[in-house]
């Protein structure tokens, strides 16, 4: 059975050595020094590893059951969820005042990652709940953020985001779910709901469902959406439960991964809805989730490629197959080990790389939520706008392939289920599909984020590497890092400068090659964050660090990144100055 280890020394070099978080002005992480943040990146480490990991297989195995409209979680979920709870991890950092631990998103981030990465259909029962409670407590009245956000906080109610129709996925503006006003403020919602994840489940007492819906006779298509929390059970005006609502579990999906999360057709019979936020604003209200979801996704991504990825290194340690053409390194044995052969290497020095640089980025990106949110940072908030399609597109597509990848280690082994290679595979399948797919995510990029506020942000983020760039050009060792960083942002620049020449003639032009720029601007953010990793190491070196060789692999792994994968942004730019007439060149009978 595979195992995992919390990353948590990773962690804490990036968190105090590149990013330097407690130096920062950003309240609340004067308190997040190295000893406290360790003390909570080690606990955290030790539930996944000891609490959470071992269930991941068996998740996979049983799944969930419906009973006479009961669904049931796999063996011990509910044991582990109470865990959870005791220890106040869903809450890490809501407010105090609903009964949160009021710690930086950054925080959240990090145990969120180690959470996922041990097993990532259990942690997404507790993860959408905090996006739910996050949207009400943007969004709610202070009567709705009192009565849903403390059980919430503390998971003894979940949460639920319901979008998805049966007929419509991204084209919100389709769908059919519809709210009847009624004479005391509420709302009748009936229609049903594919794809909830969650959405019905043994381990709480009520679920808060997020639902959206078009009132009755308000505007056509997406501008007459609006959002409603439905709870699965009523709660009366002293926080009691009250009867059950019009909200049920009409099946469980079956899946090609995450089998240990609920997935579940929600039926809704005239339920009672309260609205949240404003009539006919739903989408805006979502979104303040959907955000937060997508880099919650992105880590997803970066989870189940660093599980595989350990796995897949130590069975390249410990399997002997072949001898090494330079001569044989394991005389007394049959065989070498895997991992001295050239292409073996390949393989885990690029999950190692990406993983590693991913992780950087979404630690990073956690820190402009924070500067957003807890500065009123209105650049910080656009810069991570920009990024967020980024975050999720990129970082799921490639954590997918870095799965593939360390399957491909086991060769035929990691094909059979008895190695479990193949739930990381699969689980990390739907991440590149749910809270906007990946397509979606480049379009969202090129077609909206690019030019938002006059392409402040992105003219923002270009200075932000020029800056970096210059401020350390004069560092000792520091050019075979910069120098491809800089031509990857110029690649970046050439695109972006592309879609303004050649966009307006024919839009064709720039979404053909939305995605390729979505992965090109991934890798830039991987190269910036894989040289500014080089001069942490680099400094910790020349300062006399007591652990060189961590240091001297990180600026070998940076090495291999520029060298490697960063030259992909040549590619990509050639992909995109290509034009749309070969991608929209044959008629629709013709494929």
């Amino acid at each position: 059975m595979p195992s995992y280890t919390a990353p948590v020394k990773d962690m804490q070099y990036v968190l105090h050595d590149v990013l330097g978080i407690s130096a920062q002005d950003i309240p609340g992480y004067a308190d997040l020094d190295r000893d406290f943040t360790a003390a909570i990146l080690e606990e955290a480490g030790k539930i996944s590893a000891d609490v959470l990991a071992p269930l991941n297989v068996v998740g996979d195995t049983e799944g969930c059951r419906m009973e006479n409209g009961i669904v049931y979680t796999p063996t011990g979920f509910k044991d582990a969820f109470e865990q959870m709870k005791e220890g106040g991890w869903p809450g890490i950092d809501m407010p105090e005042e609903y009964g949160g631990q009021g710690m930086p998103y950054i925080m959240n981030t990090a145990v969120g990652e180690m959470f996922s990465g041990a097993n990532q259909a259990f942690t997404m029962y507790q993860g959408l709940t905090h996006g739910a409670a996050a949207a009400i407590l943007a969004h709610g009245t202070e009567e709705q953020k009192n009565t849903y956000l403390p059980p919430m906080v503390a998971t003894d109610w979940t949460g639920t985001m319901n979008l998805t129709e049966p007929h419509c996925g991204t084209d919100l503006g389709l769908m059919r779910t519809k709210a009847e006003p009624q004479a005391d403020g509420t709302y009748k919602i009936t229609g049903q709901k594919i794809f909830i994840s969650a959405g019905e489940h043994d381990m709480a007492d009520n679920i808060i469902h997020l639902v959206l819906a078009k009132i009755t006779g308000g505007p056509e298509g997406i501008k007459g959406v609006s959002l409603f929390i439905v709870p699965k059970f009523l709660v009366n005006t002293d926080g009691s439960l009250g009867p059950r609502n019009g909200v049920s579990c009409g099946k469980i999906e079956e899946k090609m991964g995450i089998h240990g999360n609920a997935t579940c057709v929600m039926n809704y019979d005239e339920a009672t809805g309260y609205l949240l936020g404003q009539e006919h604003k739903g989408m805006r209200a979502m979104f303040t989730m959907m955000n937060e979801a997508r880099l919650g996704v992105g880590m997803q991504g970066v989870a189940q490629a660093e599980v595989a990825f350990q796995n897949a290194l130590e069975y390249a340690k410990d399997r002997l197959q072949g001898r090494d053409v330079t001569g044989p390194k394991n005389p007394d044995g049959p065989a070498d080990p895997l991992i001295v052969h050239p292409d073996v290497r390949r393989n885990l020095m690029e999950q190692k790389s990406f993983v590693e640089g991913a992780r950087a980025f979404l630690l990073w990106g956690s820190t402009l939520i924070d500067r957003a949110h807890r500065n009123s940072d209105a650049d910080a908030d656009g810069l991570v706008s920009l990024l967020t399609p980024v975050i999720k597109g990129f970082l799921t597509d490639k954590g997918y392939d870095m799965t593939v990848q360390a399957q491909q280690v086991y060769g035929g082994h990691g094909y059979i289920e008895e190695w479990g290679m193949s739930q990381f595979t699969r689980d990390a399948r739907i991440a590149m599909i749910y809270e906007g797919a990946n397509g979606v995510q480049a379009l969202d990029l090129v077609g909206r984020k690019l030019a938002q506020d006059g392409g402040k942000h992105v003219m923002a983020f270009f200075d932000l590497v020029k800056g970096f760039a210059k401020d350390n050009a004069e560092v000792d060792g520091m050019a075979e890092f910069l120098e491809p960083l800089k031509k990857a942002s110029k690649d970046l620049q050439a695109a972006g400068m592309y879609f303004m020449a050649e966009g307006m003639k024919n839009p064709n032009n720039a979404l053909s090659g939305s995605n390729d720029f979505m992965h090109l601007f991934g890798h830039v953010c991987l190269g910036l964050m894989w040289a500014k990793m080089a001069r942490a190491s680099l400094a910790a070196l020349a300062g006399g660090t007591s652990d060189p060789v961590f240091h001297e692999t990180k600026l070998a792994t940076a090495r291999f990144y520029m060298a490697r994968q960063l030259p992909m942004t040549g590619t990509h730019l050639a992909r995109i100055q290509s034009g749309a007439d070969t991608v929209m060149a044959l008629d629709a009978a013709n494929f």
